[in-house]
């Protein structure tokens, strides 16, 4: 995984966009290191992040679901997973199957590497696709890091994160809730997981191109800030219909505090700062 542009550490000033793996954090980071590294060297890995944006991109015109997206929704699911845990949030995945804190960050990672690999099956319903084709590469990848009752138990974990990501079931851990909501902050310029139309000028479009930038930092009253910039108010519409509603159902409402703010100084400017 290359770093995002502009990357900070959150420890320095409370934004980060980037997983670091050898920064400080509020967890125990050994085990992720160790199985992100294995992702990162695995050829069957490589091979479905690539393939998985035939079907959304080439052939329905829907904006990127490969490599770069799961670039973004590995580091953002990750700094996330991190603001909470230094606002002194517990997760309950693994503690609910006799895990250990460390495999916290390992379903997390491994749900945010794998959760939409079903599109190489189709666009429509990849979460649900996704879940035998994640069960297949878990099953081989876990066996390296834990014995049967524990890869058992962690599969299962990383399977229910990748099912709610997209879909109508609702999270039951806050590990599911942390993909749920990175998948959605994947929505700077061009990048929203609301499809946009090619060459229009309707309203996925302009509002799709209205969102500057997306940061996490700590905030003084709730664990996490999400901070969006927006060049137009259109943006609010990718913010409302998108993310808000992603929000509401990932189980972590009452831990994140969602800022929009409009960065365009014109005298047309209808909305300059709106939070959810």
């Amino acid at each position: 995984m290359s770093e995002e542009t502009r990357s900070l550490d959150a420890a320095e000033d409370g934004i980060d966009r980037h997983y670091t793996p050898d920064a400080d954090h509020a967890f125990p980071d050994k085990r992720v290191n160790e199985v992100l590294g294995y992702l990162d060297d695995d050829e069957e890995i490589a091979a479905y992040l690539e393939a998985q944006n035939v079907n959304p991109v080439d052939r329905l015109g829907y904006n990127d679901h490969g490599t770069k997206h799961i670039e973004i929704v590995h580091n953002r699911a990750l700094c996330l997973y991190d603001l909470l845990k230094r606002g002194g949030v517990e997760f309950n995945g693994a503690a609910d199957q006799g895990l250990e804190e460390a495999d916290e960050a390992v379903i997390i990672a491994l749900a945010a590497r794998l959760h939409d690999i079903g599109h190489v099956v189709h666009r429509e319903d990849h979460a649900y696709y996704s879940i035998p084709l994640a069960a297949d590469i878990l099953d081989r990848i876990l066996p390296e890091f834990y014995d049967t009752a524990e890869a058992v138990r962690v599969k299962g974990e990383v399977l229910h994160a990748i099912v709610c990501h997209h879909s109508e079931e609702d999270p039951l851990t806050r590990e599911a809730g942390v993909l749920r909501v990175a998948d959605a902050l994947d929505m700077e310029r061009g990048r929203s997981r609301v499809p946009y139309e090619s060459g229009g000028r309707g309203i996925n479009t302009v509002s799709s191109q209205a969102i500057e930038d997306v940061s996490l930092k700590t905030d003084v009253d709730k664990p996490v800030l999400v901070e969006i910039e927006m060049t137009n108010a259109a943006g609010v519409y990718q913010v409302d219909s998108l993310l808000k509603k992603k929000i509401d159902r990932s189980g972590l409402t009452e831990y994140l505090r969602i800022v929009a703010v409009n960065t365009h100084d014109g005298d047309d400017t209808i909305v300059e700062r709106i939070e959810l």
